[in-house]
This record gives structure tokens, C-alpha cells and sequence, in this order.
């Protein structure tokens, strides 16, 4: 990672959640801050700001923790919000809190205690988070608009479809011509393409576990255009028409590679 890095002169890394194995951090004092992060992401071209978001297992520790500026004192790289928006010029990313979406966290705790501290009451949290993204879509007049949360609305990977990010979040990407939604969750690399609409969905939850074993073989609705189930990451390269997008296996070699062309309002 730290090679490709140097290789494209990135200008930032972004986080797609599950950032501390199993059980998020303890605090802000928590060890494993430094040990999985700091002391792991070490190379010259990954000192850059990265943007995370939390997963579902950062919801098991202390999630606040997370978010806490004290962290961006101990590594001054990293930031971690709930939901947010990074204007990077030629792209705006779109950061959703996908995890308190998911109604299994909640009617069936699967034997796990969730930190839920600023969630509650979870629905008016919800329609607040959707009420804001819409308005910033909306409102955004950026080329290139990416949308980041930790769970798949699309993929054939283990965990598969999130019914309710398909039901009331997908609705408002589609109605605000998002670009792309990028999430983790399903340990995997996968891109996606619905037979609905342009967005392509791509999942990058390869960073630590991986080769589950278990793909779907096909989804009803969607192409599936590539998968991979190892470890790896992509990398995202915009210009105002072009976006190169690339997946990588753990030593950085490229797996899969398209480009997409984007109209300029000049050319219509």
C-alpha cells in the first residue's frame, strides 16, 4: 500500500470502518490505537490525513473514543466523525454512518453490547442523517460525487445486500447522481454495476481478514465486474472528466482496472 502510495502521490487514505479489531477501542488511552494504526501505516506516503468512519465493530467498543480530537493529538493523521462531507475540490465524499441503519444491532445483539451513546432515539437520528445528506447532495456542485459507509447497499459477498440501506438510502444516491458508493464490511473487493442507474457499487473491506470462501454466485439485480476474496485495496484517481479506478492484492499488484468518462456540461 505504502509503494502504490508513493507510486500515484496520493493526497489522502479513507477509512471504510472496522478500524479496530474485534471490539473498537477501549478509549482514547487504548494501545491498540497506536499498535493498529500508527505504528502500522508507517510508510512516507501514507502520512497523509485519512478519513474513517465507523463499522459496526467500532460500535462494540467505545465508540465515542473514536471520534474524540484527542485522538488527532496522538496521530495527527487521523479523523473519525459519525456522518461528514470532505470537499476535495473535483470530488465531494459523502461519509454515512451506515451501522445504527441495521435492525439486527438492535432486536438481536448476536451476544454483543453496541455503544450507542448519541444514537438514541435512533429513528430521529436516522432522519436527521438523511435529511442532511440529501441537502448536501443537493446542494453540491462538485464533478464527482462519492458517497463512503461501512455497509454494502450491494454485493455477493458474505454479508450481501443491507435491505435498509437499499430502501432509504440508495433511494437518495440515485435521486442526487451519485457517482459512487464505496463501503467495507464484506472482507472482499468487489465492484458492482445495477442495471438501474450508473452508480457503481464498490466494496473495499479488505484490509486485515479476508478469503471467507463464500460468494454468491449472482445477484438478481446487478453485474457483478469483478470480485476478489483476499486482502487488498483500491485506489481512486479523479480528473473533471476521468475517474481510473484500481483494486490490489496485499503486495500491490493491480487485480482489476476500468475507467469511467464523465460528460463536461461544456461538451453537451
Amino acid at each position: 500500500m505504502g509503494r502504490i502510495g508513493e507510486r500515484l502521490d496520493i493526497d489522502f487514505v479513507v477509512s471504510t470502518g472496522d478500524n479496530f479489531y474485534d471490539d473498537g477501542l477501549k478509549g482514547v488511552n487504548d494501545p491498540a490505537f497506536k499498535q493498529s494504526f500508527t505504528k502500522i501505516y508507517t510508510a512516507e506516503s501514507l502520512q497523509k490525513h485519512w478519513y474513517s468512519i465507523l463499522g459496526n465493530h467500532d460500535y462494540r467498543g467505545d465508540a465515542k473514543a473514536q471520534i474524540n480530537p484527542t485522538l488527532r493529538k496522538i496521530d495527527s493523521r487521523w479523523l473519525c466523525l459519525r456522518s461528514y462531507v470532505l470537499n476535495a475540490e473535483l470530488v465531494e465524499f459523502f461519509f454515512v454512518d451506515t451501522t445504527p441503519f441495521v435492525n439486527v444491532y438492535f432486536e438481536d445483539p448476536l451476544h454483543h453490547t453496541y455503544d450507542w451513546r448519541g444514537i438514541s432515539p435512533r429513528q430521529t437520528y436516522l432522519a436527521n442523517l438523511l435529511m442532511n445528506l440529501k441537502s448536501a447532495l443537493s446542494n453540491s456542485t462538485a464533478k464527482w460525487k462519492i458517497v463512503v459507509g461501512h455497509h454494502a447497499i450491494r454485493s455477493v459477498g458474505h454479508h450481501g445486500d443491507t435491505k435498509e440501506l437499499v430502501d432509504q438510502l440508495l433511494p437518495i444516491l440515485k435521486a442526487n447522481n451519485v457517482d459512487f458508493y464505496i463501503n467495507g464490511h464484506d472482507h472482499c473487493l468487489e465492484r458492482i454495476s445495477c442495471f438501474d442507474g450508473p452508480i457503481q457499487f464498490l466494496t473495499s473491506g479488505a484490509g486485515s481478514k479476508a478469503w471467507r470462501g463464500d460468494v454468491k454466485d449472482e445477484h438478481n439485480e446487478c453485474e457483478v465486474d469483478f470480485f476478489y476474496d483476499g486482502q487488498g485495496f483500491m485506489s481512486v484517481q479523479l480528473t473533471s472528466s476521468d475517474a481510473k479506478l484500481e483494486f490490489y492484492d496485499v503486495d500491490g499488484n493491480v487485480l482489476h482496472q476500468w475507467n469511467v468518462s464523465k460528460k463536461l456540461v461544456s461538451d453537451m
